[in-house]
């Protein structure tokens, strides 16, 4: 006999679960705690299966006789109507954890182990800023060409061209991720070309003093009347050729003055990778005039403000403002001054590009390189170091040949070479 609300209403709980039966599988399950269960009993498969299809009153008679009849035909179409559901639930979750903002999020979390915190921070700041609010809620496989063109191109609008390059980049990368995965099909960024997408540009390089200038350059700086730290800093970076976030965070701990070495972490390169930097004599005796000004901390260039901090790279150029290169000369712009003439005057390539630690795009090459040409870089830079001093009591520029300077040479004597 069919149920009825009255039936259902009045029936009580036992010590043992009481069933009540509708028809054609539907019944509703009484708990001993009181509760109020629809069940339906199926075969498929050859094997009877339960199926639960919500509770009593949420789920009343009629709308538990409506989800039986739907179970049914999926019954009669050969369909597990349990394993229909489960489907449906895993659709579910994939609406929320495949939206982009998930999927961009697991593609930094996948890279970070090869970053720094900064570098990972940035990358995630810009698609906060520019990406999220516009596609993050999205489903991955929704977004088509067109929303990335559209994205990159408000970025290009306002001004920030190069931004817009590296949020173009960052977005194929994280649809490679997905593709990997099995996210999505295909990548939406792969029919855009940046040379279609974005307008035409004028790259500008950082600036670069030329090397006429240098002579000028030496005599200001030993004129520097500012923090003695900042000085010293930028006398080292013209020594060495570093990034100015290399030396920036300098530890006292990374060098060993006995065998004249830097060895930077790999954390803090670019490349990810470990460098060694040969100190000539005059760079080791910039290190030990910083002794006494920081040799008490960890930070060899502190801040002058903020001496749990590391100098910034704004006060490094500001200097250089104050000496009257603002807009023609920047931190960064020694590693090219050192570049340029090393390679204007015949020294090896190869050792040039490992000191200044680029990556080698030729595999064979780059397997080669990664000796680290130590003795050679040691040499070149003790001939940079006494080809500076040299323009300095010129006070003029002449061609930084290899064989311009004979300590360059002498000096690799003086330093056993410490285990790589």
């Amino acid at each position: 006999m069919p149920l009825t609300d009255t039936a259902i209403r009045a029936a009580k709980p036992s010590t043992k679960p009481v069933r009540l039966f509708d028809g054609e599988g539907l019944y509703l399950e009484v708990s001993p705690n009181g509760g109020k269960w629809w069940r339906l009993k199926y075969r498929h498969g050859g094997k009877e299966k339960r199926l639960s299809l919500g509770t009593y009153p949420d789920t009343g008679l009629k709308a538990a006789r409506e989800r039986r009849d739907e179970a049914r035909r999926l019954l009669a179409d050969g369909i597990d109507p349990s394993a229909a559901r489960q489907a449906e639930k895993a659709r579910a979750k994939a609406a929320t954890e495949h939206h982009f903002k998930a999927v961009a999020l697991a593609w930094l979390q996948h890279r970070a182990a090869a970053w720094r915190e900064r570098t990972v921070e940035m990358h995630r700041s810009s698609f906060e800023r520019d990406v999220f609010p516009k596609i993050g809620a999205r489903q991955i496989n929704e977004i088509l060409p067109a929303d990335v063109r559209q994205i990159v191109q408000a970025v290009e609008a306002r001004g920030a061209g190069e931004a817009a390059i590296r949020i173009f980049q960052r977005l194929r990368a994280v649809f490679r991720y997905a593709v990997a995965h099995e996210l999505v099909a295909a990548d939406p960024t792969y029919p855009l070309k940046p040379s279609e997408i974005f307008k035409p540009r004028r790259v500008t390089h950082r600036a670069a003093m030329p090397a006429k200038e240098l002579p000028t350059f030496l005599t200001q700086l030993d004129a520097y009347q500012g923090q003695p730290g900042t000085c010293e800093a930028l006398r080292l970076l013209l020594l060495t050729a570093v990034r100015p976030e290399e030396q920036r965070e300098a530890r006292w701990a990374e060098f060993d003055l006995e065998h004249a070495l830097w060895r930077i972490p790999a954390e803090r390169m670019k490349m990810g990778r470990e460098h060694l930097v040969p100190l000539s004599l005059q760079a080791v005796a910039v290190i030990e005039r910083m002794r006494p000004l920081s040799g008490a901390g960890e930070l060899v260039f502190p801040s002058p403000f903020y001496p749990g901090k590391p100098l910034s790279e704004n006060t490094l150029n500001s200097a250089l403002a104050r000496m009257g290169y603002k807009g023609a000369h920047t931190a960064h712009g020694f590693r090219s001054v050192f570049s340029t003439a090393a390679n204007e005057g015949g020294w090896n390539p190869d050792v040039i590009e490992r000191h200044l630690a680029h990556l080698e795009r030729n595999q064979v090459r780059g397997a080669y390189n990664r000796a680290q040409h130590l003795e050679d870089r040691r040499e070149l830079m003790q001939a940079w170091a006494d080809y500076l001093d040299a323009i300095r009591q010129r006070g003029k520029v002449f061609p930084f040949k290899p064989q311009s300077s004979m300590r360059a040479r002498a000096t690799l004597g003086q330093f056993e070479q410490p285990a790589a």
